[in-house]
């Protein structure tokens, strides 16, 4: 019987030094895709899941963040007095959810964003969504690894992690995955043999990047504090944890559906502004 998601991290801790002078004083998050701040639309992901517990990793001024989910009970109280009433709704939209708040205070990659929410940590197995990527066009890619994550259940503990297929010459920019096998009955999801940091295009060992989105078990965070030490910069990245784990736990990725929405440079930004409204534009 497959088990409900109930925490997830959202690691938002980057200065966002491609976006500037903007994210001098508002953070990259906060930039808008359609009606919502880019951030609320992860939100919003992890809710349709039925995730009540989500714990936001920010640097210092980046507060914004956290604040655009809090009650404003003063502006309640005047949208009320105009009658109002759709607004008042969607300001009640984040009342079930439980907000928590970490900071990261140096900029040590993302497994050392992901560590400082270590003590938060409560369930079995986390949902992690970095603030870059957003799928559109079929269903969420949280929606999907859980699916992954539960047709893979008879593999005991195990991580599941997003994949895209990628031009070769990107691997560069990727985490790539090895393929041991696929599920016979959904080719999407595959058993991993190993995954490799930014590979050159002339070994990569597939095309498969890693996008964004993980399921890891607890186990991952006793995992973290001992990888730091196997990079040469000193950082501590998801990506160390997990390959230390292949031996112990099966890990697999899932090639999800849809369009891959990349907000993490202007240009990009762009270009997902254009997608989301052309995706809203097909629905109506």
């Amino acid at each position: 019987m497959s088990k409900k998601l109930s925490q997830a991290i959202l690691p938002l801790a980057g200065l966002g030094t491609r976006f500037l002078p903007w994210t001098k004083s508002v953070p990259k998050e906060m930039l808008p895709l359609g009606t919502k701040p880019f951030v609320a639309h992860l939100v919003e992901e992890c809710v349709g899941m039925g995730i009540t517990d989500l714990c936001f990793v920010i640097s210092e001024g980046k507060e914004l963040i956290p604040q655009y989910f809090e009650r404003d009970e003063k502006l309640e109280t005047e949208m009320q007095r105009r009658g109002n009433s759709t607004i008042i709704e969607e300001l009640h939209r984040y009342d079930a959810v439980r907000f928590h708040v970490v900071y990261q205070h140096e900029q040590r990659g993302d497994g050392h964003a992901i560590l400082q929410a270590k003590d938060w940590v409560a369930s079995d197995e986390i949902a992690i969504l970095f603030g870059d990527d957003l799928f559109i066009g079929a269903g969420s890619a949280l929606e999907q690894l859980k699916k992954g994550y539960d047709v893979s259940e008879g593999a005991g503990e195990r991580a599941v992690i997003a994949l895209e297929n990628i031009p070769r010459e990107q691997t560069k920019k990727y985490g790539i995955v090895e393929v041991e096998s696929e599920d016979p009955s959904n080719p999407r999801l595959k058993k991993l043999k190993s995954l490799v940091e930014k590979p050159d295009p002339a070994v990569a060992p597939s095309t498969l990047g890693i996008v964004g989105r993980y399921l890891i078990p607890r186990s991952t965070f006793a995992v973290l504090p001992r990888v730091h030490s196997a990079t040469r910069d000193g950082e501590i990245r998801l990506i160390d944890a997990l390959i230390a784990q292949l031996k112990d736990i099966a890990i697999f990725g899932y090639e999800c559906e849809g369009k891959r929405l990349d907000t993490g440079t202007p240009e990009g930004y762009r270009n997902a502004l254009i997608a989301f409204e052309a995706a809203k534009s097909q629905v109506h």
